[in-house]
């Protein structure tokens, strides 16, 4: 079976590749050195800035983890109320994105759109010409508060609908589902939406952070790194996963499961949403997103799609031996909350979006162009020959 993993990078004592013998996909390469986040692969153990995931998803706020991961710490009280008061403030779009949100919700797919807003939102950056630790900060706080704001006013222009302005009072989650579904989320669904954000927030060197950190290494500013991160997003083996995961959900029948996923191993079909590079057992981020999928499901009073992934889980175990990593559950999760499906990998940008900034605050903090060698594979020693004797 073709196992498709999001996100991937190197596991504690993992074997470096040499100049002798060139690493396929740099798989297993150190690429940078970080204090961000760090997993321990066998252990199936994430951490950010030390922290276990474990004990951050679910006490910890988004808002508190964008802090801890841009600004170094977890925040005090006032220290919250600050960076708070920076994302409201961060929250309005520019005249430029205003005026263009239209055609693009009119014109492209949801990955395409929000990189084209996120440059044209750098157009207009008030830090926009500097790379300074201070102009930086500032920079992934308006990113941060913006890309919930652009996905859902997005969405609101191609569905031609109005959308609901966000509310000083209310976090990032709680605003994000207002203005999304367009009513007053429940305070419980708020919760697990904030949670999700967290799991989701940093993750080592994956393809879009190494994306970012590759731009940024050049000097170029936040910005242009958070489009090459988005752009590395958009493809399927990175973002999409979960997009992916519910379009199969939605392709079963509830009878048919084990005997479909059978099936698909037969044929050698992808079935997304299982495996890791990285983790060799269960992805810590899974553990709580299943049990999140469970509570929203028993609350619709249609536990149907959660039953279903109880048992391909169960069947892609017993027959390949891989566990689910985090976007299998983060599917059912985000359809229970009334997120469209096209609107997945978006979502993981909205939480990715603090990782993304405060890896481009390290890598200008300590910087080093990002240079790999390549081993050439071609053609040797040929003979130049005018074009008509060719």
């Amino acid at each position: 079976m073709n196992a498709t993993s999001p996100e991937g990078g190197a596991g504690v004592g993992a074997p470096r590749a040499t100049a002798e013998k060139p690493t396929k996909g740099l798989a297993d390469v150190v690429a940078a050195s970080t204090a961000l986040s760090d997993i321990d692969g066998k252990a199936g153990r994430l951490f950010y800035r030390g922290y276990d995931i474990h004990d951050l998803a679910g006490r910890t706020t988004f808002e508190e983890t964008a802090h801890l991961l841009q600004c170094g710490a977890l925040p005090t009280r006032d220290q919250l109320a600050a960076y708070g008061a920076k994302l409201v403030d961060g929250r309005a779009l520019g005249a430029l994105v205003e005026a263009n949100i239209p055609e693009i919700a009119e014109k492209m797919a949801p990955m395409e759109a929000l990189r084209t807003l996120v440059s044209l939102a750098g157009a207009e950056d008030p830090d926009k010409d500097s790379n300074d630790v201070e102009a930086n900060l500032r920079k992934a706080a308006r990113l941060t508060a913006q890309q919930p704001i652009l996905v859902a006013r997005y969405h609101a222009a191609r569905s031609g609908v109005s959308v609901p302005d966000p509310d000083p009072g209310l976090s990032v989650a709680a605003n994000f589902l207002l203005q999304i579904t367009g009513r007053t989320p429940d305070p419980r669904a708020v919760e697990i939406f904030d949670a999700c954000l967290v799991l989701h927030a940093d993750h080592t060197m994956n393809a879009s952070t190494f994306a970012a950190r590759v731009c940024a290494a050049t000097l170029s500013d936040m910005h242009s790194a958070i489009v090459a991160a988005i752009g590395t997003l958009k493809g399927p083996l990175h973002g999409g996963a979960n997009e992916q995961v519910m379009r199969t959900l939605q392709s079963i029948e509830p009878g048919s499961v084990a005997s479909t996923v059978r099936q698909m191993l037969a044929d050698h079909q992808k079935i997304m949403g299982f495996g890791h590079r990285v983790y060799k057992t269960e992805d810590p981020r899974a553990t709580h997103l299943r049990k999140m999928s469970q509570e929203l499901a028993q609350a619709a009073g249609d536990d149907t799609y959660f039953r279903m992934s109880r048992e391909m889980e169960q069947v892609v175990l017993d027959e390949k031996g891989l566990y689910p990593n985090v976007d299998f559950y983060a599917a059912t999760v985000y359809h229970y909350l009334g997120i469209p499906t096209d609107l997945f990998t978006p979502v993981f940008s909205v939480s990715r979006m603090s990782g993304w900034t405060a890896h481009v605050i390290e890598q200008h903090a300590d910087n080093r162009l990002i240079r790999p060698d390549s081993e050439y594979i071609g053609e040797r020693d040929q003979k130049w020959e005018p074009i008509d004797a060719r």
